[in-house]
């Protein structure tokens, strides 16, 4: 490959390897620590953060195609849709289900990072 080529995917690297990430633990029948509703309190903000990073990730990336602002939008659909694709792909595994619920919860975990860059952005801070 070109260096061309690699600085061109670099910056897809990161959000690449965190849904490959998401993806692996969505494929395990079981995450559950057996603590009842602390589990899956927990369970939800680890998603809505990891569905953050997501989207923060893609707007790094977008940001060197598309004015910030801009790129937060695409970011966020990026993170929303892979969020869709991850409850559907949990339909498939044995012990596991899709929940729309899921989808609204990582959406919002991603329009939460997007709001926090948007408003960092107005108090000129530099990413």
């Amino acid at each position: 490959m070109s260096v061309t080529v690699l600085r061109k995917l670099d910056p897809w690297a990161p959000p690449l390897v965190l849904m490959v990430v998401i993806f692996f633990f969505s494929a395990q029948p079981n995450l559950g620590s057996g603590l009842g509703w602390i589990d899956h309190v927990g369970r939800k903000l680890v998603h809505a953060s990891e569905y953050a990073l997501l989207c923060f990730l893609c707007w790094r990336a977008l940001r060197t195609v598309l004015e910030r602002t801009v790129a937060l939008v695409p970011a966020w659909l990026i993170a929303t849709l892979y969020a869709v694709t991850d409850e559907y792909h949990q339909q498939f595994v044995a012990g596991r289900h899709g929940s729309w619920v899921d989808v609204a919860i990582d959406s919002m975990g991603a329009a939460v990072c997007a709001l926090l860059i948007l408003r960092a952005q107005r108090r000129s801070v530099t990413w």
